[in-house]
């Protein structure tokens, strides 16, 4: 060290020391460069993600980015319906439901595939019970025939057919009087109808029928009006019956 008059000659450094603000600045240059590298390294592999999602495995050739963003919409779209065909549940098959009575071992509502027929509906009702009447059910029923939802199918029991004339013979036969009662077709000729046929006109029973028979074998009726002229019915029955009957030689 040099010394000038017994004092020590102090040199400046080769270089002089840098503010604080440019040592700041020059520390920030090595976190920012970190950072976008960052970003370049997320980019790239957005955009390998991408180009791996297309079919060609490449983009367009027809600009920057080409049709990049509409195939690979169209390829996340194609997935997402690949996704819910997968996850979708299964339809329901369609069902009719029937009501089978009748003469079969397990009559009431059952329910069968669409498309079903009469004879599947009797076959899930247990299939002909002991009572079944074979010769009116064969002539009642069409077992090929198609189900339709709602559709009631009834199995003829053994008897089924005779009782209901029964109960109609009954009626006409007993006790006479019944105003709900009609002619089975036609006005009824008092001159010529039998017991039988008087008795189903309305407010005629077996005792009425009988006076207007002996009362036109005395002398037959020449108009309808002598059955009350006559004496034969009251006012009231004759107002039901005037529409009813008629006479002939």
């Amino acid at each position: 060290m040099e010394t000038t008059g017994g004092w020590p000659l102090i040199e400046p450094d080769s270089e002089p020391p840098r503010p604080a603000a440019e040592t700041v600045k020059a520390a920030d240059h090595v976190p920012r460069a970190l950072l976008a590298g960052i970003v370049a390294a997320v980019a790239g592999m957005v955009l390998m993600a991408i180009w791996l999602t297309l079919p060609s495995g490449g983009v367009s050739v027809d600009g920057p980015g080409g049709d990049l963003a509409p195939r690979a919409a169209a390829a996340v779209s194609s997935a997402a319906l690949r996704s819910s065909a997968v996850t979708a549940p299964p339809s329901q098959p369609a069902t009719v439901i029937v009501d089978v009575e009748g003469a079969v071992v397990a009559p009431g509502v059952h329910v069968l595939p669409d498309g079903s027929r009469v004879g599947d509906a009797i076959a899930a009702a247990g299939g002909y019970a002991p009572v079944v009447d074979i010769a009116a059910a064969s002539h009642a029923l069409n077992l090929a025939a198609r189900l339709t939802d709602g559709q009631q199918v009834h199995v003829p029991a053994l008897g089924e057919t005779a009782a209901p004339l029964a109960t109609a013979a009954a009626a006409g036969s007993g006790g006479g009087g019944d105003a709900s009662a009609a002619p089975a077709a036609g006005p009824i000729d008092i001159n010529h109808a039998t017991a039988d046929e008087l008795d189903k006109l309305p407010g005629i029973g077996p005792v009425t029928a009988q006076k207007i028979i002996d009362a036109r074998t005395a002398a037959p009726f020449a108009s309808v009006d002598e059955l009350e002229s006559r004496g034969v019915v009251g006012a009231s029955t004759f107002e039901k019956l005037r529409d009813l009957i008629t006479v002939t030689p």
